[in-house]
């Protein structure tokens, strides 16, 4: 049974690893035995979140870029090919929120959420499917969505259309790439308690509704979407494709 979780000789891309779900994930699939990239747009913060996971004795390594930089993730990939490094697992985790109603959101808020959210899902995966392709070998594709990917709110309508998009990013990435045994699938986590979600948790009545509309009455943490993580990176997922896994505490269940 531990053989089909095992990561051991795969290598993981996780984009926006730095800190928050991407650095929990990162340290989950290195754990279960792969070599993990890690990513984020600032050098000084990737070069820390590497140190403080090979200070555990964990296969990790860092590389800064702007995923929404389309010659930046191109550069980022040909110098792995150089390096003779093969991306067999990409985790498109990197994401930003911008709370505004949608009557005063400016275009460029909308684009920039648009552009972190979704767009860099499709430019970094683009890159890691066609090498993966071309190989034979398969690979697995974990798109980062979001209960928000099924349920709109008030002032969050970009990251509304961004993770709704990731959704069928997501079937679309299936319906073509699955005849080259990549598996590509989503992961919708609900309310979780990491840096971008701060000034939620702190505001006592936001806070409050979390836990009254969750069955589990309470916010997740960055730890509890590794295990689904590794699941979609494994041997163990062979034949799902094109799904997204919500790891949401019942929120979704129960609206």
């Amino acid at each position: 049974m531990t053989q089909l979780f095992d990561l051991s000789g795969r290598t993981a891309l996780v984009t926006g690893s730095a800190r928050g779900i991407g650095f929990a994930l990162a340290e989950g699939l290195a754990a279960a035995g792969a070599r993990v990239v890690l990513n984020g747009t600032r050098a000084d913060t990737v070069a820390q979140a590497v140190t403080r996971l090979k200070d555990k004795g964990l296969d990790v390594h860092g590389r800064a870029f702007d995923v929404t930089d389309e010659q930046a993730v191109a550069d980022a990939f040909a110098q792995w090919d150089t390096d003779g490094i093969k991306i067999d697992i990409l985790i498109n985790n990197a994401g930003i929120q911008f709370r505004k109603p949608l009557v005063e959101l400016e275009l460029s808020d909308w684009q920039r959420v648009i552009d972190t959210n979704l767009t860099s899902a499709f430019i970094v995966a683009r890159q890691a499917a066609k090498r993966m392709i071309a190989r034979g070998a398969g690979g697995k594709i974990v798109n980062i969505g979001s209960i928000i990917s099924e349920n709109a709110r008030a002032t969050v309508g970009a990251y509304a259309a961004a993770k709704g998009g990731i959704k069928m990013l997501t079937k679309a990435m299936s319906a073509e790439w699955a005849s080259s045994n990549i598996q590509a699938n989503a992961i919708g986590p609900g309310y979780i308690l990491t840096d971008m979600n701060k000034a939620l948790v702190e505001n006592a009545a936001f806070d409050a509704w979390v836990k009254s509309s969750n069955p589990s009455q309470r916010w997740g943490t960055p730890e509890e979407l590794v295990g689904t993580a590794v699941y979609l990176s494994s041997a163990a997922s062979s034949y799902v494709n094109g799904q997204i896994i919500y790891v949401d505490g019942g929120w979704l269940a129960v609206l």
